[in-house]
């Protein structure tokens, strides 16, 4: 059994190797390079983490060809991910797809997390609709069982994203016994994309599925029970990308105070002034707090069994974060004058996805409704 040293030693490598590669292979010059090809393929970078560093299989169990590291692995990755503007499509992949087929282990899932940690096979994640205004339970795509066993998919998904890359699309349907999970792969017939770009730099698309008919080993689990493992892979992805959120706020405060001390008025650097300097006080404070309150959650969820619990300590998680992805994003760009809205410099799209953030899995007034439902219910 691996021990809590070694794991944490494993991650620290892992973490090193990840750094080191994006700096090489996909620094901010390169990036721009990457959006303006604006093709269906994964980012460039994307195959050397499983061909360069085997890391694609790091939270996975050892019995489906990983290094059991858990939700630890993705915790531990995606700020390095979110300081190169690089956790698509990890996220949208390992930490919601990959989570949810290794619960279902089986022929068909086994294949399929083998293909991903080779980095064969991209995963997305087709939940939202567009009425359901980030409510985990409203989904109207209709699953219907045909007579000669065989499953038929009906519906529209919005927004899905990493699907313009995906090979697979993991599908949320409901049928008359409740909500199910299916895989779809993107070539199948009756799939049609509305593909574009996000405003951070990733890719998205509106999908309809009409008349897709699959076979029964598509179905993960068994038919209208997977509302749980749902709320569980969001609830995992919600915590991934406030991790995330912390390497592109790091990121933030680093090139302000670099451009704070450069910066000269009245023949001092601006970072001199007590104004300044009190802003930036406020920008690391909400920074730091939104860290701890991330790690702090990630060891929970790693001992708690209850749902209600994980589901109030993500959300409280993801409320800290959006507040200190406005208070740092705002005040970087706002510390950078009017270069801070500039293309060309990284800021800006840095506090793009920061803002996006915000919103992402739900803003922070439906996690503190979220929050206030669950306490009543004690």
């Amino acid at each position: 059994m691996t021990t809590l040293t070694e794991q944490e030693d494993t991650l620290a490598m892992l973490r090193d190797s990840l750094a080191r590669y994006l700096d090489d292979q996909h620094g901010f010059e390169q990036r721009l390079h990457a959006l303006a090809a604006a093709d269906h393929a994964p980012p460039p970078f994307w195959q050397g983490l499983a061909r360069d560093l085997g890391l694609l299989g790091a939270a996975l169990p050892e019995s489906q060809g990983g290094l059991g590291l858990g939700l630890a692995a993705h915790l531990a990755l995606m700020p390095t991910l979110g300081g190169a503007l690089a956790a698509e499509p990890y996220l949208s992949t390992l930490v919601i797809g990959a989570g949810l087929l290794q619960r279902h282990p089986g022929a068909f899932a086994d294949a399929l997390l083998a293909r991903v940690v080779d980095g064969q096979a991209v995963l997305a994640f087709a939940h939202g609709e567009p009425h359901s205004r980030h409510a985990r339970d409203d989904v109207r795509t209709r699953l219907v069982r045909e007579s000669d066993g065989r499953l038929r998919l009906d519906g529209r998904k919005a927004v899905v994203q990493a699907a313009p890359w995906a090979s697979h699309f993991i599908v949320t349907a409901r049928s008359d016994s409740g909500l199910s999970l299916l895989v779809v792969p993107k070539d199948a017939p009756g799939v049609q994309l509305r593909a574009y770009p996000t405003r951070d730099g990733g890719r998205a698309a509106d999908i309809a599925f009409e008349s897709v008919r699959l076979e029964a080993d598509a179905l993960l689990g068994t038919e209208g029970g997977a509302l749980p493992q749902i709320e569980q892979a969001l609830d995992e992805a919600t915590l991934a990308v406030c991790a995330e959120s912390i390497g592109i706020l790091r990121r933030l405060m680093r090139d302000t105070l670099d451009y704070v001390r450069q910066r000269k008025q009245f023949g001092v650097p601006i970072a001199s002034f007590q104004v300044l300097q009190h802003r930036l006080a406020d920008m690391h404070m909400a920074l730091e707090q939104a860290d701890a309150l991330t790690a702090s959650v990630g060891e929970a969820m790693a001992t708690t069994t209850s749902p209600q619990a994980r589901a109030r300590a993500v959300s409280s998680a993801k409320v800290a974060v959006a507040k200190a992805c406005r208070a740092v994003g705002q005040g970087a760009v706002q510390l950078h004058g009017g270069m801070g809205m500039t293309e060309e410099l990284a800021v800006g799209h840095y506090v793009r996805r920061a803002t996006l953030i915000e919103g992402q899995f739900g803003p922070p007034a439906w996690h503190l409704r979220r929050v206030a439902q669950l306490q009543q219910q004690q």
